[in-house]
């Protein structure tokens, strides 16, 4: 690999996410600034941990669910994200995927802490990863959040 080619990658902003609240309006935030940062030529990371890997794992990524405390508009909102066919949050993590360098990792000790089998998230995710590697893989990140 010739040296050029290496500062290249190494030089790319680096974007991670740490997505913690599985939330439909949490999960579609992750989803939009992951996409939007993979097209803008960023290198994104997500990282879920707890909910959003108990979610993943039930299949349930796309649910339209929200905070008990918007219970009373929750419905509103749904039917408007269907109406206006809003794209699926899968979709989404999908077209990342096609139009920049976007990678979705498993934080290994979240699947024990939320009794989810492993191979239900290994094959639905990039990686599954320890928090020390993950923290290391993350270091120097341009950007950072935690949703």
């Amino acid at each position: 690999m010739s040296a050029e080619l290496v500062d290249d990658e190494t030089s790319k902003a680096r974007f991670v996410i740490y997505a913690h609240n599985a939330t439909y309006d949490k999960l579609h935030q992750v989803a939009t600034l992951g996409l939007t940062a993979a097209a803008m030529g960023k290198d994104v990371t997500v990282v879920l941990l707890f909910w959003t890997i108990k979610k993943l794992a039930e299949g349930r990524l796309n649910d339209l669910d929200f905070p008990p405390e918007y219970a009373d508009q929750a419905p509103e909102v749904a039917r408007l994200i269907r109406e206006r066919k809003v794209p699926l949050i899968s979709d989404m993590f999908k077209e990342a995927k096609q139009v920049g360098h976007f990678k979705l990792v498993a934080c290994s000790a979240g699947l024990e802490y939320m009794d989810v089998n492993a191979q239900a998230v290994a094959d639905r995710v990039d990686e599954v990863m320890g928090l020390p590697a993950i923290l290391a893989a993350c270091t120097g990140a341009e950007t950072t959040l935690f949703i």
